[in-house]
C-alpha cells in the first residue's frame, strides 16, 4: 500500500511542473497610416506555463511620433 502512494504521489508531483514547448503568438500594431502589422508566431521550448508567460511579452514603444505596439498571447 505505501508503494502504491508514493507512486502516486510521485506522478501528480511530475505533472504540476510539466513542462512542454509552448506557442507564443505576437501581432504589431501601430498609430503609423499605412502601417500593416503582421503577426510572430514562436515557440518557448520545454519551459512551465509561468516561464512561458514571461517569455511572451507585450510592449509598445513610440518613434517618431507614432506608436508600435506588440500584443503577446500564449497559446
Amino acid at each position: 500500500m505505501k508503494k502504491i502512494i508514493f507512486i502516486a504521489v510521485v506522478a501528480v508531483a511530475s505533472l504540476a511542473s510539466c513542462k512542454k514547448d509552448r506557442t507564443c503568438t505576437c501581432t504589431q500594431t501601430s498609430t503609423q497610416p499605412g502601417y500593416t502589422g503582421g503577426t510572430q508566431v514562436y515557440t518557448v521550448v520545454k519551459a512551465k506555463k509561468s516561464d512561458a508567460k514571461k517569455a511572451c511579452i507585450t510592449s509598445s514603444t513610440t518613434t517618431g511620433g507614432y506608436t508600435y505596439t506588440t500584443t503577446c498571447e500564449l497559446k
